[in-house]
């Protein structure tokens, strides 16, 4: 079986609910309160601070997967995934709760744009001139056919259909990485409808069947992973949303008032010890994972993955003094977790125009310059325009903003028109050489 090549861009940090900053948390929209009402970390009410050291947990595995470090950091693709289930499902369940079992969708998407679009248009942007200014014609050229795809959040679909082997042909799609950001998308499109669907038809048993359909829709998954897996490429099962859903329905399942209260009745100490089992479960198999070459992950490993880190979440929410939960809530994670979808966006692109050819570098020297640019690229995102247009522009909401965002993608997709295609075989054979008929 192929061992997967540690340049293949992993997972997502989550984007389903960064925190806002510290100077406007209280306005931010993904503070999702603990199921059941249980205690909350400290912070602003109802944000659970502990999973901002996730995230920062998960990205950095990412990171030092695809650096070729630690084999088995792609796993935070799941971690990522289970997050944006539980926070994501949190807030509509809230909102159900204190709004008689109404949800705004329209607000909800409104929110998710907010917070999604604005950055990823910007990474979108800004590598196809970095890429046409510094990259390979390969590289280039795979830029263009992938653009319209990551606009559309449909880019995991496009790299299934066109039979782009994800453990072997990432490394000339710099806009690889957003096959879970696709994922996560048509996530947030599909599922809302539904919640709202079973809220309505359950009233008082609402959340029952909620955690239902997410605990019946994530065994149905799991079986399309293991009756659709192609032991030679695994790219349909890795990178389909249908094999995929299982992990943000776990979550989705763990912010339910039924998976809450069972969580409740395990008991502080109980939690406690079991958060830090868990944790360690959970590392263990990211460090004996290798790829697609990993023992049963397309048969229930990733599923197993998935639900341990859901069971951890479910617990760290309910347990914010535990000793796990204030370990992840130590700065340097946290930090990172806060800019984890703007460091997830530009990290690969980086990766892939700073090539050991261009760096002069290898190794640990390698990593440490992309990590730098990245993090600069990150914060930059992060401070310039994802907390303004989140926080601070009232021309972001309502109707401007949908205007405002429609313009920035016919922008967008002008600038991809007006860039030159290369040539195909350009800096790869020598075009003199063939058009002369030489045969030196």
């Amino acid at each position: 079986m192929t061992v997967p090549s540690p340049t293949s861009p992993a997972a997502p940090a989550s984007p389903a609910s960064g925190p806002a900053p510290r100077s406007h948390r209280r306005r931010g929209p993904a503070r999702a309160a603990a199921p059941g009402g249980g205690p909350q970390p400290g912070g602003a009410p109802g944000h659970i601070t502990a999973l901002d050291g996730l995230r920062g947990a998960a990205v950095l595995g990412v990171l030092l997967f695809h650096a070729g470090h630690f084999g088995g950091g792609f796993l935070g693709v799941d971690l990522f995934f289970v997050l944006s289930g539980f926070l994501i499902t949190g807030l509509l369940l809230r909102e159900a709760r204190e709004g008689g079992g109404r949800i705004r969708l329209a607000a909800f998407w409104g929110r998710r744009a907010r917070r999604l679009a604005p950055a990823l248009t910007v990474m979108i942007g800004g590598t196809l001139l970095l890429v046409t200014a510094f990259g390979t014609p390969p590289l280039r050229r795979q830029a263009l056919d992938d653009t319209l795809w990551a606009m559309a959040n449909l880019a995991n679909w496009h790299f299934i259909t066109g039979q782009a082997g994800y453990w072997k042909a990432s490394g000339t799609q710099v806009f690889g990485h957003l096959w879970s950001i696709a994922v996560e998308e048509q996530f947030y499109l599909l599922w809302p409808l539904l919640v709202v669907v079973l809220v309505r038809a359950g009233r008082v048993r609402g959340e029952r069947l909620v955690a239902a359909t997410a605990a019946a829709g994530a065994l149905l998954s799991l079986v399309l992973m293991v009756t659709l897996v192609d032991p030679v490429d695994t790219t349909r099962v890795y990178e389909g949303t249908d094999t995929r859903a299982f992990s943000l329905l776990l979550g989705s399942l763990m912010a339910t008032e039924p998976a809450a209260r069972l969580i409740g009745r395990l008991g502080e100490r109980a939690r406690k010890w079991w958060s830090p089992v868990l944790a360690a479960a959970l590392a263990a198999y990211w460090s004996t994972a290798d790829g697609q070459g990993s023992p049963g992950l397309f048969q229930g490993g990733l599923f197993l993955h998935a639900l341990a880190a859901a069971l951890l979440i479910a617990c760290v929410a309910r347990t914010p003094h535990g000793p796990l939960a204030r370990a992840l809530s130590a700065p340097p994670l946290r930090g990172l977790g806060r800019i984890s979808y703007s460091l997830y966006l530009w990290h690969w692109p980086v990766f892939l125009l700073l090539s050991e050819e261009r760096l002069g570098l290898t190794g640990w020297a390698r990593t440490a310059v992309i990590l730098a640019v990245s993090l600069t690229a990150a914060l930059l995102s992060a401070r310039l325009v994802e907390d303004p247009v989140r926080f601070r522009s009232r021309w972001a909401h309502g109707r401007a903003g949908a205007v405002a965002l429609l313009a920035a993608l016919v922008l967008l997709t002008a600038l991809w028109a007006l860039l030159p295609r290369p040539q195909l075989g350009a800096g790869t054979v020598d075009v003199d050489r063939l058009t002369a008929g030489g045969t030196h």
